[in-house]
């Protein structure tokens, strides 16, 4: 079976088309997501934020500015809750679409070529990012975490951009695996040490010379530091183009080699 290459910006168009098979599909599903979205934010907040950070001394100069623990860490949470919210819905659920219940196979037959079938998954993973991030920033800001209004929705959209750095690889991963054995590998040596030592939870500068460094070249790291940047009110403009252009060639990066691998995959 050949494949049809169409016009690059009939592939938004061809997206598009996919609107109501992931609205009946979360339609079906939201419940057993609520809880987690709205409960994991509070009790994250709860438990490291303000019964944690009680024993912290909110001191500034290794807080990374913040004035509080709380301060410092929240941030670190909402990008670390991008992350995590991407793990879950490029792995099995894309491989269900792929090997379990064909779902995709069933898109490519109708005129929808693979970009399409991507891009409309991508699309659906990020507005699951949106809704979960957003309850996230509306859970912290009551604590007072925030310093302007301003940064918070600048943060709320970098968001997005954590989540699609994460999403398009992780995608590419899983779209030339067989079957689902490598995803424990994936979330115990990829997710968990991504989360640790992001500098979600603690300065990176408190780790080694090499940790750091290595720390440093992690996206999580870039999404945290400029998460915590815009939502503290400390931008460094630098920095700032530096954390933007490595998550968006991420990203970038890992789109070619989704539609290059689930092509490979599915069309024969």
């Amino acid at each position: 079976m050949g494949v049809e290459v169409q016009p690059q910006a009939n592939v938004f168009a061809g997206a598009s088309r996919l609107f109501d098979y992931w609205a009946i599909a979360y339609k079906r599903t939201w419940k057993g997501s609520a809880i987690s979205s709205f409960v994991t934010p509070l009790l994250y907040v709860v438990a490291m934020g303000v019964l944690l950070g009680g024993f912290i001394k909110g001191d500034p100069a290794k807080l990374e500015g913040a004035t509080s623990y709380l301060a410092f860490v929240a941030p670190g949470m909402v990008a670390a809750q991008a992350m995590t919210t991407v793990f879950g819905e490029v792995t099995y659920p894309v491989m269900g679409m792929i090997k379990w219940h064909k779902s995709y196979y069933g898109m490519i037959a109708t005129p929808l070529g693979v970009p399409e079938v991507i891009l409309a998954h991508l699309g659906f993973v990020a507005f699951r990012v949106a809704t979960t991030c957003a309850v996230f920033f509306a859970v912290m800001a009551p604590f007072g975490v925030f310093a302007s209004v301003p940064g918070v929705i600048a943060a709320f959209f970098v968001q997005l951009l954590i989540g699609m750095a994460f999403a398009t690889p992780i995608y590419a991963f899983t779209a030339g695996l067989k079957d689902e054995s490598a995803f424990s590998l994936v979330f115990r040596l990829g997710m968990i040490p991504l989360f640790l030592f992001s500098g979600a939870f603690f300065p990176i500068a408190n780790l080694s010379p090499f940790l750091e460094a290595v720390a440093k070249v992690t996206p999580l790291w870039h999404g945290v530091d400029l998460t915590r940047m815009l939502t503290l009110g400390q931008v460094d403009g630098s920095m700032v183009l530096v954390h933007l252009v490595y998550l968006t060639v991420l990203a970038l990066a890992g789109w070619f080699a989704a539609v290059h691998r689930l092509q490979k995959r599915m069309i024969i």
